[in-house]
Parts: structure tokens; C-alpha cells; sequence
């Protein structure tokens, strides 16, 4: 079978997988190069709807380019069911605390790079996170410095969450390492004015606001995808972790 240069030319595995989560486990999702060797990596944190076809989606198409893509459950099994309406998302993702989140996390990274399996390689990773899973991917990389080596927000909110533990108009101001915001101009949710003042609060990251496009342009099955901003959105995510991640090392 043909394969286009952008789509990554790793072999790759993946499956529902069980991670660390408080005193227990939850069912979380890994896909990986399917090869031996040490591959950087990435924690991707789902929106407001938890682990979805498109979640996945992108975990594999970052795994077919060498990395090792883990995402969390954070709802610990607790979140919405499949096609809840918005008010039954938001009251799952409000039982999430910040705390409770981060602390989930640090645990996926430690026990993912101690894995007898061996094919995470140690050191900083990168975190993306979408909606929701962009704004706790911003709080915990404020507040965890030296674990994360890159982050990538996609059209996560920026205000609205004075009954949050933590302010993340705070946490776009205490990021050292380099950021890249996702955003379509035509998103209702979070507003063009938002996005220039996170880029005033982090005026080294890129945060960019793609015309024509709004919320969940990044999700092939929303009624909002933009294949064109999707498109150059991937080539960016790319570009940032070739030059802050490790590369990948195969071995025989």
C-alpha cells in the first residue's frame, strides 16, 4: 500500500488501555510505534466528551510519525455516555477537579515511561489537549514545568472558570516552553479577543486563529471540521515536536 510522506510511515499499535487513576486503574488509550526501540512522548487529553473516535484518531496518526501517544481517562470511568447532550458533559467534566486531573497525569507519564515494555523514552513529553483537555493540558504544564517539553492547545476556553480550582488566564502567563494554540476565527465559544490576550500573556507560543473556521475543527465527524485548517494545524504539531522532542531511536 502506498503511503503519502504526512501520514508517518511507523508501523503502530493500539488499544484501550488500562492507566493509573488515584488508588486504581481506568481505561485509558495508547497507540505507539509497533517496533523496538525508545520513542518520545506525547499525553493527549481529550475534550469535554473524554476519549473519542477522533481522540484516537490523532493518537494514531502521531504514532505513525514515532511517538508514543497515552491519554488518560480523567474522568476515571465517570464521564458522559456516548451522545450526552452538553449540559450532561459539563456536569462530568465539573466532578473533574484540577488537582485531580494533574495528579493523573504525572501518574500516566511515570508509570508509561517505567513500563517493563521500555519503549517511552524518559525526560520531558509533550501534552496536547483539546478543548476542555486543553485547558487542564495548560494548568498542569504551568504548574509542572519540567515534565513538559512542548504544549499544543486546540480551541480550549480561556475564561469562564472562577469556580475552577485554578485560573487558566494564570497559567497562560507562567509557560516556559514553547506553545502552539489552535483556533478557528468562527469559533462561539472562544472568542478572537481571547486568543489575542493569551498571546499577550505568552508572547513567545504561536496562537493562531484560522479564518472560516470554528469550534471542533479538528474532529472529521463535527459538523465544524475544516480539513484545510486540520491539515496545516497536524504540520504544525509536527514541526514543534521535531524541534523540542527527542527523535526516535528504532532498534533491531
Amino acid at each position: 500500500m502506498a503511503v503519502m510522506a504526512h501520514e508517518g510511515t511507523f508501523p503502530i499499535l493500539y488499544r484501550d488501555h488500562g492507566l493509573p487513576a488515584g488508588a486504581g486503574m481506568s481505561n485509558g488509550y495508547i497507540a505507539r510505534p509497533d517496533t523496538r526501540g525508545r520513542y518520545p512522548l506525547v499525553v493527549l487529553l481529550g475534550g469535554i466528551d473524554g476519549i473519542t473516535s477522533a481522540v484516537k484518531d490523532l493518537a494514531w496518526r502521531l504514532a505513525r510519525h514515532g511517538y508514543v501517544v497515552v491519554a488518560p481517562n480523567l474522568y476515571r470511568g465517570l464521564g458522559p455516555a456516548p451522545g450526552s447532550d452538553f449540559d450532561a458533559q459539563v456536569a462530568a467534566y465539573n466532578r473533574v477537579s484540577d488537582r485531580q486531573a494533574m495528579q493523573d497525569v504525572t501518574d500516566a507519564i511515570s508509570w508509561i515511561v517505567t513500563d517493563d515494555a521500555a519503549f517511552a523514552a524518559a525526560g520531558p513529553a509533550a501534552v496536547v489537549g483539546i478543548d476542555v483537555g486543553g485547558r487542564l493540558g495548560l494548568i498542569y504544564a504551568a504548574h509542572n514545568q519540567a515534565q513538559v517539553a512542548a504544549l499544543v492547545v486546540a480551541y480550549p476556553p480561556l475564561a469562564g472558570d472562577e469556580h475552577r480550582d485554578l485560573d487558566v488566564a494564570d497559567a497562560i502567563g507562567m509557560l516556559p516552553m514553547p506553545v502552539l494554540g489552535l483556533f478557528g476565527a468562527q469559533d462561539e465559544l472562544v472568542p478572537p479577543e481571547g486568543v489575542d490576550e493569551a498571546q499577550r500573556r505568552n508572547p513567545h507560543g504561536q496562537w493562531l486563529l484560522y479564518d472560516g473556521a470554528g469550534h471542533d475543527f479538528l474532529d472529521a465527524e463535527s459538523d465544524d471540521y475544516d480539513a484545510g485548517a486540520a491539515g496545516d494545524a497536524f504540520q504544525r504539531i509536527l514541526r514543534l515536536f521535531g524541534a523540542t522532542l527527542p527523535q526516535p531511536v528504532r532498534q533491531r
